[in-house]
């Protein structure tokens, strides 16, 4: 089993999911008591909201290359960071490191082209939504992206970082969520990506108006398998 680094905080509440469904994942596979090889390192949070609303993405780059650095030196083989929006970075972390670094957006678009889907809503923070790098590196691979109108963006977000990534999850933001699917539909989307690491704390992908791919999910999957690779699973009699 190869070591998976984890670079967390963004929220620890995502985080603590990551932490919990990649062991689960691990056990399933290998049986018996088995558990990840994990190396997490956890960022102040509030320094990198400080950093994404002054618009310092380079500052960001730097802070989050660093924590994979560190996590290569302690002996991960792979880096994942647990969160949609900061891969906006993800390539300037990536070219300070030697190890694979496994990207969100990728693993996603995979999951969404296996499926035959094309045309996803994407709910996620303003900055993933807005900015482009998320869309233009799902385009590459075939997909056109939708976002929710402005208003509906500003709630999105206002969800994720005012509810979600405190820890409150509340009836009517699932109600208004939802609204923006059925809404969103009408206009052509065939799928919903729950493109904010938090997301699935509100969500669920299988009870949605369109199919969910739900990205934290994803990517912890793709962190197991590569992590197994090779790995036999223990015997059950354990």
């Amino acid at each position: 089993m190869q070591a998976i680094g984890l670079i967390g905080g963004m929220s620890f509440e995502s985080s603590a999911v990551y932490y919990r469904r990649i062991n689960e994942m691990v056990r399933s596979k290998l049986g018996g008591l088995a558990s990840a090889e994990l190396l997490m390192h956890s960022v102040n949070f509030a320094e990198i909201v400080a950093l994404q609303k002054a618009g310092d993405w380079n500052g960001a780059a730097h802070r989050l290359a660093k924590a994979a650095k560190g996590l290569e030196a302690a002996g991960a083989s792979c880096i994942l960071i647990c969160t949609n929006t900061m891969h906006l970075v993800a390539d300037a972390v990536a070219r300070e490191i030697s190890i694979p670094l496994v990207h969100i957006v990728d693993e996603t678009a995979t999951a969404l082209k296996a499926a035959g889907r094309r045309r996803p809503l994407l709910l996620a923070t303003r900055y993933t939504m807005e900015h482009g790098f998320y869309a233009e590196r799902m385009k590459q691979q075939g997909l056109d992206v939708m976002v929710p109108d402005e208003g509906d963006r500003t709630i999105v977000h206002n969800v994720i970082f005012d509810e979600l990534c405190a820890g409150k999850v509340l009836d009517h933001s699932r109600a208004a969520l939802m609204s923006m699917i059925e809404k969103e539909k009408t206009k052509g989307a065939d799928s919903v990506i729950l493109g904010c690491t938090e997301i699935c704390l509100i969500l669920d992908p299988k009870k949605l108006p369109l199919p969910g791919f739900d990205s934290t999910e994803i990517h912890a999957e793709a962190a197991v398998s590569f992590s197994l690779r090779k790995v036999a699973p223990a015997s059950r009699a354990a």
